[in-house]
């Protein structure tokens, strides 16, 4: 990797489109609409309008490349859900309700699954990567889980006759429950007869929130 930009690779300084945010974006979307392995980087880079040059510049390699687009969803994802679970703090000055806090875990994952923008799709690469992605990726997958203990200490809070292992499993439980809107949803469609479908995104997160509060309030 050199140390230099290869020429043509334009950034916001100079008026152009960043250069790698355009090869995460191309990435992003080819990778949800097919899949990780049968999209070669000259394909990546026909779609973002950049050289092979300012792909090994940027990112090294096609699994690096992989690595970025999953942290930068991660990141937005995860400011938006510390986000909502302040504003519920603050609301209840202090340790918010049980439904309030898995809103705040549940509802941003939900609303983007079955959303058009970038998000959505960052929901689809997820999925893509967990069965395609290279084992390093399928690593960063499983243990980027820091993020969650933000939740784990308020759920805690909220419920303190449960044993901290209870409080572990059953957001394990609540995390397969989100997991599966946006990779199984197909199936619930045709089991259903097409009864339920995805369409309503609003009814759609009221349902799996509150299904996961009944787990974690039961006794």
């Amino acid at each position: 990797m050199t140390d230099t930009a290869p020429e043509g690779d334009g950034g916001p300084t100079d008026g152009r489109p960043d250069t790698k945010e355009l090869i995460l974006d191309a990435a992003e979307r080819l990778f949800a609409a097919r899949s990780y392995s049968s999209v070669s980087l000259r394909e990546l880079t026909a779609a973002a309008g950049v050289n092979l040059a300012a792909v090994n510049y940027h990112f090294g390699s096609k699994d690096a490349l992989l690595t970025a687009v999953f942290k930068r969803g991660a990141v937005a994802l995860n400011r938006e859900r510390a986000r909502l679970l302040r504003e519920a703090e603050e609301r209840a000055g202090g340790t918010p309700p049980v439904r309030d806090i898995l809103e705040a875990l549940i509802a941003p994952a939900v609303r983007w699954s079955v959303g058009t923008g970038r998000l959505a799709l960052y929901n689809q690469f997820t999925a893509v990567a967990r069965t395609e992605g290279p084992p390093e990726m399928r690593e960063l997958l499983e243990k980027d889980v820091s993020h969650l203990q933000r939740f784990v200490l308020a759920l805690a809070r909220a419920l303190p006759h449960l044993p901290q292992e209870e409080v572990y499993w059953r957001l394990h439980f609540s995390l397969g429950v989100l997991h599966s809107l946006y990779t199984d949803l197909s199936r619930l469609e045709t089991l259903s007869g097409g009864l339920c479908t995805p369409e309503d995104s609003e009814a759609m997160t009221r349902r799996a929130i509150d299904f996961a509060t009944a787990g974690f309030e039961a006794r």
